[in-house]
C-alpha cells in the first residue's frame, strides 16, 4: 500500500506521544536538515500521518503553504488539532486513500514523505506522484529506513527458516533483502519517476529494546517497524516467525539489550 495502515484514535496518540520522538524524528530532523525552502513555499506532504515534522517547518519559515494527506482519519483529527493550535496558519490536512491525489500537478515547490511504509511497486507509485505534484525546479524529499536496516530481525528470520526446513520463507528472506532500497537502488526509482540531482544522506544509528516482549509490544515495533518488515515479504502470516524473534531475542540479548540497526536514509531530487 501506498499510504500506511490507518490507525484508531488510542494508535494516533500513541504514535504522536511515544513514536515520532523516539523514531520518527530520526527521518524527519535529517529531512529537515536537507530541504532547501525559502518564502512563498507551497508543500505537500504524503502520508502525513499526525503531522510531524510539519510544524516545525511551519514555524521556521514565513509565508509557506502546507497540505498533508493520509489515509488515518484520527491521525489527520490529530494533526488538524496540532496545527489550530497555532491559530490561522496556512495548514490544510486531507484525507486521502490512493493515488493519484486529488490535487492539482505543477504547483508545489516541495513533496515530502516520511516513512512510507511501502514496498518496490508502491514506492513507484508515490515517487511518481510526487513527482508529479511538483513544479519544474520542485525539491522531492524522501526519507526511510536503508538496506541493513534491522538486519537483526533479517537474522533471526533466516534462522527460523532453516531450523524449520522451511525453504520458501528462506528463499523469501534473501529475495526481499536484495529488494530493500540502497543509496543506489533509491537514486535509481526516483529517477525513473522522472526526478533528478539526486542527493542521499545516510545515518546509522540503533533503536533499544530490553526483550523479546519489549520488541513486540513497544509502539515503535508495533506501528512502524513490524509493518515495514511485513512490506519485504510476500507472506501474509508471520505469526509463527514472528515468534520466533520475540523468543530468540530473550535468548540471546538476556543479559543485554537488543541494539536494532537502523539506516536512516533521506533522497532530496529535482523535478526538471
Amino acid at each position: 500500500m501506498v499510504f500506511s495502515e490507518k490507525l484508531t484514535p488510542a494508535d494516533a496518540a500513541i504514535l504522536e506521544t511515544f513514536v515520532v520522538p523516539r523514531y520518527l524524528s530520526l527521518f524527519g530532523d535529517l529531512m529537515l536538515e536537507m530541504i532547501l525552502v525559502g518564502d512563498s513555499a507551497r508543500i505537500a506532504h504524503l502520508g502525513c500521518r499526525t503531522g510531524f515534522p510539519d510544524l516545525k517547518l511551519y514555524e521556521r519559515l514565513d509565508g509557506v503553504d502546507i497540505v498533508g494527506v493520509d489515509s488515518s482519519l484520527p491521525a489527520l483529527e490529530l494533526a488538524r488539532n496540532k496545527a489550530a493550535v497555532l491559530g490561522d496558519v496556512r495548514i490544510e490536512y486531507r484525507m486521502a486513500e490512493s493515488l493519484p491525489l486529488d490535487l492539482d500537478g505543477g504547483i508545489f515547490t516541495h513533496a515530502y514523505a516520511i516513512h512510507p511504509i511501502s514496498g518496490p511497486n508502491d514506492r513507484a507509485l508515490l515517487f511518481s506522484e510526487i513527482s508529479r505534484l511538483l513544479c519544474e525546479g520542485g525539491q522531492a524529499l524522501v526519507a526511510l529506513p536503508l538496506r541493513g536496516s534491522f538486519q537483526e530481525i533479517a537474522d533471526l528470520f533466516r534462522e527460523y527458516g532453516l531450523k524449520h526446513d522451511d525453504t520458501e520463507f528462506s528463499k523469501a528472506i534473501e529475495a526481499a533483502l536484495l529488494n530493500r532500497p540502497s543509496i543506489e537502488a533509491l537514486s535509481e526509482e526516483l529517477e525513473a519517476a522522472g526526478l533528478d540531482d539526486i542527493d542521499v544522506e545516510i545515518r546509522q544509528t540503533q533503536v533499544s529494546f530490553d526483550s523479546g516482549r519489549a520488541f513486540m509490544e513497544d509502539p515503535v515495533s508495533r506501528l512502524m517497524i513490524i509493518p515495514e518488515v511485513r512490506t519485504w515479504l510476500a507472506i501474509d502470516d508471520l505469526k509463527k516467525p514472528l515468534e520466533y524473534v520475540r523468543d530468540a531475542i530473550d535468548k540471546y540479548w538476556s543479559e543485554g539489550t537488543l541494539e536494532l540497526s537502523l539506516n536512516v536514509g533521506c533522497a532530496s531530487a529535482r523535478k526538471t
